[in-house]
């Protein structure tokens, strides 16, 4: 990598989590209210409902994207402990293996081996686990980090269609949390565009286009049970 170099998929695994908890925590949360409202509920019971989803969906969040990725964590572990086993006891092999890598990037024979060869001679696990398994110790699953960014995103994103239904006056309530709904995806699908270098318009369009059709469909089923009720 040249200096100065810039590349974004390092940030995949937080900001993978980030993302999907803010956008969870604005779209379910703005759903469950404008559903309660849609409803005729009073503020009281809107401003419950809210605060329950809000907190029920970040510890959700959170434990399933610990699960999630400890699952994946464990897979990388017990493939490098395969990996571990086999430069111990086949040293030769394994570096057969991976000059067969090289040859098969466009290396001739010798110059594969003699790089393969080279790599080894010092840490023989990490070039192994970067050039045959594809796992980067900087890049391996951090199941923290996601449960954490996770949770304290969707917290965030939920309070935005919380709060916005709570202090708006009651005519404007309902299409109010709309707008700031939508913006607030619109916003938060830009700003996962530009982190990891994807086009900003298209991804803003794409989560604003979802979370419009999901919060018309939990207003409607929250009218019709309201009615039926």
């Amino acid at each position: 990598m040249l200096l100065g170099e810039r590349h974004l998929s390092h940030r995949g695994g937080w900001l993978r989590a980030a993302v999907l908890g803010a956008n969870d925590g604005i779209l379910s949360t703005a759903g469950l209210v404008l559903g309660v409202a849609a409803a005729d509920a009073s503020v009281g019971a809107i401003a419950t409902a809210g605060v329950a989803g809000l907190v029920a969906g970040a510890l959700s969040m959170a434990a399933g994207e610990y699960v999630s990725v400890s699952s994946q964590r464990d897979t990388e572990a017990a493939d490098l402990a395969l990996e571990r086993r086999e430069l111990a006891t086949d040293p030769e092999g394994e570096l057969e293996e991976l000059a067969a890598i090289y040859r098969a990037r466009g290396l001739g024979p010798e110059l594969a081996r003699r790089v393969a060869v080279e790599l080894t001679a010092g840490d023989a696990l990490k070039v192994h686990a970067r050039d045959e398994l594809g796992i980067e110790e900087d890049r391996m699953a951090r199941p923290f980090q996601a449960a954490w960014s996770s949770a304290v995103s969707f917290t965030l994103g939920a309070a935005i269609p919380l709060v916005a239904i709570l202090v708006l006056p009651g005519a404007a309530r309902i299409p109010g949390t709309v707008v700031v709904t939508l913006g607030s995806l619109a916003a938060l699908g830009a700003v996962g565009a530009r982190l990891g270098g994807a086009p900003l318009v298209r991804a803003a369009a794409r989560v604003a286009m979802w979370g419009a059709v999901a919060m018309g469909l939990t207003s409607l089923i929250g009218a019709l049970v309201g009615t039926a009720v």
